[in-house]
């Protein structure tokens, strides 16, 4: 198996930081309000009117007229028609460079043309789904535990928000532990007690409406990079029952968003096994991205639980999973356990996890991404991204922050995710809150920006890029991105959200 990764330099964790918490002092940045304007009526209005019409139906029928918080974006969102390869096409005609990567999975590209042909052979044989054991059930966690060491068992799930509501439960049982620890800011799914101090740290519930605060009994947040914050959680957590697992994205919270150290990495690790709590490391987006042994192989740790998502079912549904240990992983047994022993079983359900179009085109996509060096190439390819882009704003003198981690890129123009509470200072929270809320207004109006530009991108911040894409396209990427950028300027009374 090839062990190559997609970085090629390890950012410097601390350099970047440092420049994030610049940024978040500075006045704000971002599209002058003439561009803005143009754009709004020169492109949206006119070149996508198609996808206004479909939209403003869709708001009668469907909350916010999409179903999915990455498909909004300023001043409208635009319909997709087509995906293939670096490009996806919207229902005007209009052509853009993916990268969005529905959210980082198809490292391969859109709608990979051998993982599309493997689908539809399935289709004309044995149809999406039966509700029992297909062959390619076995064939894609063989694949996965010839990959990633520390998954000597796998079990599918229908997405990553399942995949670690499974860990916790299974952590629990296998520790003994009751308590569990999350990166702060990190994002793991949307269940009721994950969604503790999400986007920014130490904001505990208050990103979480509708979840009642008992839900948070038993899970604790800790700061992004700080082993003291973490160790001090933990053994605070030995007189009240343990803690059970620690979840973190191996690359930093948000896909790196505040990117940590490898030596905050294999602390992390060290630790667990210091209190005796399970390592769970969630690899959603950087699974079979960083490398084929995911970002775990590239830090060399081992943990307990990994968390996958949807390259796991090569993009399409039935997108999640987890894997790990045997000795851990006994608690997920569906049927008899092997050692013909009792063993108190997690609750774990999902009818349609598994289903046979999900693990053939999960298991043909890892076989094309180590055919191709795909993980390599793609790393490559958001190298010579973030340099490009990195020149531009050298050229314009702005204050916004670019780096990457492979091809897990960041445009950070406004450091919306680099706040955080402190908790002894409670009374700055709704100053805090109402800079992230300006910021985020300024974040889709550059991402409406880089829209028209023909570049689609996560949230206006976030890039990632695949083996699709070849030098060429970079370079005329990098250009629209300048284009952007030679446009911006300071914006002395940000609109408010």
């Amino acid at each position: 198996m090839k062990t190559g990764f997609a970085i090629t330099e390890y950012p410097d964790a601390i350099a970047i930081n440092k420049e994030l918490d610049e940024l978040i002092k500075m006045p704000v940045y971002s599209i002058n309000r003439n561009a803005l304007k143009k754009y709004e009526e020169e492109y949206f209005e006119k070149k996508c009117a198609k996808s206004k019409a479909m939209i403003t139906e869709a708001r009668d029928v469907i909350p916010g007229g999409v179903q999915h918080n990455l498909a909004f974006n300023h001043p409208f969102p635009i319909v997709m028609t087509k995906a293939e390869g670096a490009y996806l096409y919207d229902i005007d005609g209009n052509r853009y460079y993916d990268l969005l990567q529905a959210g980082g999975p198809t490292i391969l590209g859109s709608n990979d043309p051998v993982v599309k042909e493997a689908v539809m052979d399935l289709l004309n044989t044995c149809g999406p789904s039966t509700g029992l054991f297909h062959e390619y059930e076995m064939k894609l966690a063989k694949k996965i535990s010839e990959c990633v060491p520390s998954v000597e068992m796998f079990r599918m799930l229908g997405s990553g928000t399942e995949a670690c509501m499974c860990a916790e439960r299974v952590a629990r049982l296998a520790t003994g532990h009751k308590n569990i620890l999350k990166m702060g800011g990190a994002y793991h799914g949307w269940s009721d007690m994950l969604a503790w101090d999400m986007r920014v740290p130490g904001t505990m519930n208050l990103q979480s409406k509708g979840v009642p605060l008992y839900a948070f009994l038993h899970t604790q947040g800790f700061f992004p990079g700080d082993l003291e914050d973490l160790e001090k959680k933990l053994k605070m957590n030995e007189k009240f029952g343990g803690t059970a697992g620690v979840f973190i994205e191996p690359i930093g919270p948000e896909s790196a968003t505040r990117p940590v150290t490898k030596e905050f990495v294999k602390g992390v690790e060290a630790l667990c096994h210091k209190y005796g709590a399970l390592l769970i490391c969630d690899e959603v987006v950087s699974g079979f991205r960083i490398g084929l042994s995911g970002a775990q192989g590239y830090y060399g740790i081992d943990p307990d639980l990994t968390i996958f998502g949807k390259v796991i079912a090569g993009g399409y549904p039935g997108a999640g999973g987890i894997g790990g240990h045997k000795d851990v992983m006994k608690h997920l047994g569906a049927g008899l356990d092997a050692s013909g022993k009792k063993v108190k079983k997690a609750m774990c359900g999902g009818t349609l996890a598994a289903t046979p179009i999900s693990c053939v085109a999960g298991y043909t996509a890892i076989c094309e991404i180590e055919k191709r060096n795909a993980c390599e190439k793609a790393g490559k390819m958001g190298d010579r991204l973030i340099k490009g882009i990195q020149d531009s704003i050298k050229k314009y003198n702005l204050p916004f922050v670019a780096f990457n981690v492979g091809s897990v890129c960041h445009l950070d123009t406004v450091g919306t995710m680099q706040f955080a509470i402190d908790k002894k200072k409670i009374w700055e929270v709704p100053k805090i809150l109402e800079q992230t809320g300006i910021r985020q207004v300024e974040m889709q109006n550059m991402g409406a920006a880089y829209m028209a530009e023909g570049i689609v991108t996560l949230a206006g911040s976030r890039l990632y890029t695949s083996a699709a894409y070849d030098e060429k396209m970079i370079d005329d990427v990098i250009s629209r991105f300048d284009k952007v950028l030679s446009q911006c300027e300071l914006i002395p009374t940000p609109a408010k959200k």
